[in-house]
Parts: structure tokens; C-alpha cells; sequence
């Protein structure tokens, strides 16, 4: 069995005050870093940003309201509108303000993706390895 899952979204994009766009979401997941979800945001070739989801969070945004930090996320519209919101803030302005982005996906799109990668490895079922990552840290430049 092929331990990684991927798919390409067409998402759309609101950066601070402006009005939506469509860009692409690459979520990609690998069996052997069951917790982590990453999403890589492009548009016209371009990559804008990349980011490290928590996939119990990403499940959990699609039912209820989750996060505090630098992402949150959380379901919106109803019926075949079903969104998930994925709000994004970033690195702080010269001003003191953050850069913030927010994301809406197809909550179907993205439910069926993180079915997928349950299949790979069940909700419960992640391993972490400790000593592999042990290993890891001990081996230098």
C-alpha cells in the first residue's frame, strides 16, 4: 500500500481586504508523519505559503470551531456550501500588524482527503518513534 495521500484543491483565497480569488491547495500526507497534514498554497506556478496542519485539528475544523493560535478553523455555509474556513496569520508587519490570510476549501473536498489518509493510519493508530527521532537529533551537521 502507498503510504502518502495527496490531492489538489481549488481553494479561494482572502488576504487582508481584499475580495476572493481562486488558488490551489496541495494537501499531501505521509504515513510516516501520521499527525501532520501539509498544505501548500500556489497560484500561477507561484507557491505562497506552506503550512503544517494538525490532522485531528483539520477533522475537527470541519465539525466545530478549533484553534487559538496561528490557525484556526471552522465550518461554514450549509448544504452544498459547506466551507471550511482556514484562517492563517503569519509573521508581524514593521507596523506591529500580522500578515493574515483566510482560506475557504469545500468541507466534501477536503473530508474526503482525511478519509483517505484514516485509511493510511486510523484515527488513534499513530505511532511516534521516539527513538528514530532520538537518533535524529544526535546525528550532527
Amino acid at each position: 500500500m502507498n503510504p502518502f495521500a495527496h490531492t489538489t484543491l481549488v481553494v479561494e483565497l482572502q488576504a487582508g481586504d481584499t475580495e476572493r480569488f481562486a488558488v490551489l491547495a496541495h494537501l499531501s500526507y505521509d504515513a510516516a508523519d501520521p499527525f501532520v497534514v501539509t498544505a501548500v498554497f500556489s497560484h500561477r506556478g507561484r507557491v505562497l505559503a506552506r503550512w503544517q496542519l494538525d490532522r485531528e485539528m483539520l477533522g475537527e475544523g470541519l465539525r466545530r470551531p478549533v484553534g487559538v493560535g496561528d490557525v484556526r478553523l471552522r465550518p461554514t455555509g450549509g448544504g452544498l456550501f459547506d466551507e471550511l474556513r482556514m484562517e492563517f496569520l503569519g509573521d508581524a508587519h514593521p507596523d506591529g500588524g500580522r500578515h493574515h490570510a483566510v482560506v475557504f476549501a469545500w468541507a466534501p473536498a477536503v473530508s474526503a482527503f482525511l478519509r483517505r489518509t484514516w485509511q493510511l493510519v486510523p484515527p488513534g493508530r499513530e505511532e511516534v518513534r521516539v527513538d528514530d527521532f532520538l537518533a535524529q537529533l544526535s546525528v550532527g551537521p
